[in-house]
């Protein structure tokens, strides 16, 4: 059973954040779990006003949302997963940790959440396991190449229907799933995290 041990207010680096995980969660980590220098970056760039809220899709662990917030704790930040066990792990992640009025986590299909109460929007990729052969977390959902197109699509939808002003960090991304409305604004770690702002101006 994975289970979460530690009670931590802050955390130093991945491998401290990873040693309140179980053996088969540290094990995905490198993989699957942002790095603590790509959250607090992506989280600058996110919360550029108190109040802001940011939305993680595939929030995994909750590993972005909880980290994040507790460097922004004016801020909320929501995450959305389809997998109930790693849901539990971020609950409990959460009440280990001294975030818990400004995280929030979802159960869920993305495609099934209202996204017109967010300001930003934090992408790891979450899709990409349909793609991939190897590293996939588990086999407890579906994978296909068409399940990838029918994501992405969507995800450009919700995109597209965002106001001007928001606000988009992705890691691993694809360039080629966002709107043109979204204009680069910043690339680093080796042009893997990227940061966006919708300006559209037939919208303007």
């Amino acid at each position: 059973m994975d289970t979460v041990r530690l009670s931590i207010t802050s955390y130093l680096d991945d491998e401290h954040y990873d040693s309140q995980l179980s053996p088969r969660m540290r094990r995905l980590s490198q993989l699957h779990w942002s790095p603590l220098e790509v959250i607090r970056a992506a989280a600058g760039f996110l919360c550029d006003k108190p109040g802001s809220k940011v939305i993680d899709i595939g929030s995994g662990i909750g590993k972005f949302c909880i980290t994040a917030a507790q460097h922004y704790p004016d801020c909320d930040f929501y995450g959305i997963e389809q997998r109930k066990d790693l849901h539990g792990i971020a609950l409990l992640s959460r009440q280990n940790s001294s975030v818990v009025s400004n995280t929030h986590f979802i159960h869920g299909d993305f495609t099934e959440l209202d996204y017109n109460n967010y300001d930003g929007i934090y992408f790891f990729n979450s899709f990409a396991e349909n793609l991939c052969t190897f590293g996939r977390i588990d086999n407890s959902v579906q994978y296909s190449p068409s399940l990838y197109n029918y994501y992405a699509n969507y995800f450009y939808k919700i995109l597209e229907n965002k106001e001007n002003g928001t606000r988009l960090v992705t890691y691993h991304g694809n360039d080629g799933d966002l709107p043109s409305s979204y204009q680069l604004i910043d690339s680093s770690f080796n042009n893997y995290l990227k940061m966006y702002i919708k300006s559209d101006p037939s919208h303007s």
